[in-house]
């Protein structure tokens, strides 16, 4: 036993070295760095590299998607390039060295959007201020296995309790549902989307309700976000099965009951809100005229929107029928908003038309680009500052 010990221990010196030795590495080129006009400055060291390139929504494009721009060699083999002044925002990016795309190497901060890695940066004094972690009370955020009969499953949802929740008593909160679009899962609205920045800061400022957010995964034939459950370590697909056929719709009602049953919420009409964006807002489209007396609260996110005729089955059956009954029932809030650019406008029109058409009241917001987080994590501060008041 004790010659096993001498020998285990002798394996990880080089590891324990390793770990030691990162502590006293220099830290290397800075970037991205933020100046103080605003403009950004992005440096890697690539001394062999012919030709580096940036890639992300920080730099200018003729269709308002990722731009290029070519990085200039300096001394020592680091190439740079500075931006012009940036909005406050929340920028993405990637390096192409060489015609091979690649993450920064000095910035650790990271997202996931499907299969896609990128680097993120934020430029604040504005909106940029919403996605940061500020200096005031924050909420939990809670990874939770809750058992669907309706897929036969256990599943996982993201859910955020605001600040003081816990130390509350008896109080109970309004409930708004968050839901992510295509290739997207549990885990989108809070890494993507900044969620928990957003209602944190908006709370604290007064400026929204406290609430819980329940983000729920929207692929109804999966179980968890990818890497998260028992299918293993598989590669993220962008349209998983079961995802716009009405399966989600109808089993949605038991993500309620267990949020009712294992939270302290307002269990009526009043205290629920659901919103989406893209696929998640045409879930919440159908899901909130399917249960037409459960939510007060509608919020459609670039919304692809639907199966709106008659000829549909199960839950897209009765279109008519169902959503004169969901605003019948009253609704104080019906929201919607798109960005001029996104290629769901045309859908999006037509919604309103329809609305138009019958005098169903809503709010329309329309943006500048396209399909894009930048749009959605406006339209979700925007929409969080309307509820439950």
């Amino acid at each position: 036993m004790k010659k096993f010990l001498i020998l285990l221990a002798a394996a990880l010196l080089p590891f324990q070295a390793f770990a030691q030795q990162a502590i006293f590495l220099s830290e290397g080129v800075r970037s991205p760095q933020v100046n103080e006009d605003n403009s950004v400055t992005f440096r890697i060291h690539a001394p062999k590299a012919v030709k580096v390139e940036v890639t992300g929504d920080c730099i200018e494009s003729d269709n308002g998607g990722w731009g290029r721009a070519e990085l200039t060699e300096g001394e020592d083999g680091v190439w740079s390039l500075t931006t012009g002044p940036l909005d406050s925002e929340l920028y993405s990016y990637a390096f192409i060295v060489d015609g091979m795309q690649m993450l920064d190497p000095s910035n650790v901060f990271l997202m996931r959007d499907v299969r896609s890695l990128m680097n993120i940066f934020i430029v604040p004094g504005g909106k940029g201020d919403f996605y940061e972690v500020c200096k005031t009370s924050h909420g939990t955020v809670s990874k939770v296995w809750y058992d669907s009969p309706s897929l036969g499953m256990q599943r996982r949802m993201t859910v955020y309790t605001p600040a003081g929740y816990e130390d509350s008593g008896s109080r109970r909160y309004p409930v708004l549902y968050l839901l992510h679009g295509m290739g997207g899962d549990e885990d989108a609205w809070m890494t993507l989307g900044r969620a928990t920045q957003i209602l944190d800061n908006l709370i604290a400022q007064g400026k929204a309700e406290p609430m819980i957010v329940v983000m729920p995964n929207g692929n109804a034939g999966l179980p968890s976000a990818p890497g998260e459950g028992p299918e293993g370590l598989y590669q993220p697909m962008t349209r998983p099965m079961k995802t716009m056929e009405g399966s989600y719709e109808a089993a949605f009602m038991d993500i309620v009951k267990y949020v009712d049953s294992h939270y302290r919420t307002v269990k009526k009409k009043s205290g629920r809100a659901i919103a989406g964006l893209s696929m998640g807002g045409f879930h919440s489209f159908h899901i909130s005229k399917q249960y037409e007396n459960t939510f007060d609260y509608v919020g459609l996110f670039s919304a692809a929107v639907r199966e709106m005729e008659n000829g549909g089955s199960g839950v897209y059956a009765d279109f008519d029928a169902k959503i004169a009954r969901q605003f019948g029932n009253g609704l104080k809030l019906y929201y919607i908003a798109i960005g001029k650019d996104d290629f769901l406008y045309q859908e999006n029109v037509r919604l309103r038309e329809y609305l138009d058409q019958h005098g169903y009241p809503y709010e329309y917001v329309e943006s500048d680009g396209g399909h894009i987080w930048r749009n959605w994590r406006v339209y979700l501060t925007d929409f969080a500052q309307r509820l439950f008041k």
